[in-house]
């Protein structure tokens, strides 16, 4: 079998919200150099990955096999995380098919896929659980491990396999933001008795290494990580025992969660360079009601045993989080979580790169 030990990793993903993190966790020590794809090498998030040192820039974009076959030639990793926000379900599939195959080709050793669950899969094939942001990644992920099965004398390929962030049950545009009102944190979201297995984001980069460093053991992995299964009336009382503050969840259904947080926006491509005259093209109505509900039914799980031998010092609990990142907007003399809430200082704080391209970035 070849060397799968790898030096130098391109990173399709870079500058949105997991790819800052992953760059970070990959970069920091000097183990591993970076080569990040950006469509915009001027852009703050791009400039910030500079400044973490042993990363270069590559300026194009995943959707151009000539930037990919670039990309992937001048390394031997690869990391691969593609926006399907951007480029619809089809699309997405389609590029994250071609990075594998072109990886291939081109002699990477190590593969890594950014992934997110096949909920249609795992709910039997129900459509009331299509998610296209989901199903897209997790259909080319199913196909990635099939791949493997025949090719991993040439290339070793893992999955990691997020969640939402959740960064973004505290962020401006995103399916989970929350309002105040009359003094209370309200998160009104369609979630019923669910839970959400959100992901803290500073524990990306700490499993990604651990991917590229045990590429014998991760070769054929899925790697599926979370903090715990969130339910939002634990994450509002949570949020009151760290901040003495109150907070609460206010289960609403389906429709009135769309009029409330997407109004006329709700029957748009959910992808936005995706083709509205295409009838596979899932809206943000569509796309997000598979989304709550497999929330709600508690469709997906995590192996927590495996991710706590994997990272020992990974966040645990929501509770944990929400102290670690109260006390480090106290640090940084900004007054703490529910000051961060506050609407003049939320609509100003977007941790999806998405809802800060404005859904304008080019394919």
């Amino acid at each position: 079998m070849p060397s799968r030990t790898v030096s130098r990793i391109f990173v399709v993903g870079a500058t949105g919200a997991q790819g800052l993190p992953v760059v970070a966790g990959l970069v920091g020590d000097g183990a591993y150099s970076v080569l990040a794809l950006t469509r915009d090498a001027g852009s703050a998030r791009a400039r910030s990955l500079l400044d973490l040192g042993n990363v270069a820039l590559l300026e194009g974009t995943f959707a151009d096999e000539e930037t990919l076959r670039a990309g992937l030639r001048a390394c031997d990793g690869a990391f691969v995380n593609i926006d399907g926000f951007n480029t619809g379900e089809k699309t997405e599939m389609y590029w994250a098919i071609r990075s594998y195959e072109i990886a291939l080709e081109e002699g990477v050793r190590v593969f890594v896929y950014g992934n997110l669950d096949y909920t249609l899969q795992k709910a039997g094939y129900d459509s009331r659980f299509r998610c296209g942001h989901y199903d897209g990644k997790g259909r080319v992920g199913e196909w990635i491990l099939s791949q493997n099965a025949a090719n991993r004398d040439r290339m070793a390929a893992a999955l990691f396999t997020t969640g939402p962030y959740m960064e973004m049950a505290f962020s401006s545009r995103t399916p989970m933001t929350p309002s105040i009102e009359d003094g209370v944190v309200t998160w009104r979201v369609p979630l019923g008795d669910g839970a959400v297995v959100h992901v803290a984001l500073e524990d990306c980069g700490t499993y990604v290494r651990w991917l590229f460093d045990h590429p014998d053991r991760a070769d054929g992995m899925n790697l599926a990580v979370a903090i715990e299964p969130v339910r939002y009336d634990a994450l509002a009382a949570a949020f009151t025992r760290v901040t003495g503050h109150p907070a609460r969840y206010i289960d609403i259904d389906i429709d009135a969660y769309f009029a409330r947080a997407y109004g006329a926006m709700a029957d748009q491509p959910a992808g936005y360079n995706a083709d509205p005259s295409d009838k596979s093209t899932m809206s943000f109505r569509d796309n997000f009601t598979g989304f709550w509900n497999q929330w709600k039914h508690n469709i997906i799980s995590r192996d927590y045993a495996l991710l706590d031998e994997i990272h020992p010092g990974r966040i645990r609990s929501v509770e944990q989080w929400l102290r670690r990142q109260d006390e480090a907007e106290r640090a940084a003399g900004r007054g703490g979580l529910f000051d961060k809430l506050q609407p003049e200082n939320l609509r100003k704080h977007v941790i999806l790169k998405i809802g800060e391209d404005q859904r304008r970035g080019r394919l």
